[in-house]
């Protein structure tokens, strides 16, 4: 980092919270240039990596700010910079997960229902409710899945032993093996796309997204 850049940048360190600050530290000692920018002219900050040889990294996103900034320029686009870039990444990775399902004869809903029941532990069996509550899904639309899932024999529905009126969901051996087999191939799978990041900046960003998802969320998950 030039000198000149050094000292505005530590002319600017009080005004960041304590995650930005100690993101710009990070970002500096491994040797990227971080260089902070007034946006819209407001006197907020932000930080812009660059490539060794100097170029700003930008992304869809950057764009996007871009082009509202020059269209309506007293308009905060902030949130964009992390809700977009969040959706825009559910976008880019949800069909690679999609197919690595597909080749478990699955779909995203359905991995979702069996993996629900895996992960519950022995005897591997819950209750419709306790299904459709813990994935937010509608009566209507979890028991379309159940039907498709028993006729693969991944799961069967047994009545309660004291209560006939009552159904619990359970994983039969062969959906115990799917699931498993499944859950290995996404993780996987959704490894790779962690690449662009060493394990410091992974375990950075993992915290920061759970700390803004317990904010939002009311309680931690």
């Amino acid at each position: 980092m030039k000198n000149s850049e050094d000292i505005f940048a530590r002319r600017y360190l009080h005004e960041i919270n304590f995650a930005s600050r100690y993101l710009l530290i990070e970002m500096y000692c491994t040797m990227r240039t971080a260089i902070l920018h007034p946006i819209n002219g407001r006197g907020r900050m932000t930080i812009v990596e660059t490539e060794s040889d100097g170029q700003a990294i930008s992304d869809h996103v950057d764009r996007l700010r871009g082009q509202w900034a020059r269209e309506i320029p007293d308009l905060d686009t902030e949130a964009m910079s992390i809700l977009g870039r969040a959706k825009r990444l559910s976008n880019l990775v949800s069909p690679s997960i999609e197919a690595t399902f597909a080749a478990f004869d699955l779909d995203r809903g359905e991995f979702d229902v069996i993996a629900s029941l895996r992960r519950s532990g022995p005897p591997y069996k819950l209750t419709p409710t306790e299904l459709y509550t813990s994935l937010m899904l509608s009566s209507g639309g979890l028991t379309h899945r159940l039907d498709r899932l028993e006729k693969a024999g991944l799961i069967r529905r047994e009545k309660a032993p004291r209560d006939g009126r009552s159904v619990h969901v359970v994983l039969t051996e062969v959906g115990i093996a799917r699931a498993e087999e499944a859950f290995r191939a996404d993780m996987a799978n959704e490894l790779k796309f962690l690449e662009p990041l060493d394990a410091q900046e992974r375990q950075m960003l993992a915290g920061l997204l759970r700390k803004l998802i317990v904010g939002i969320d009311g309680s931690s998950l």
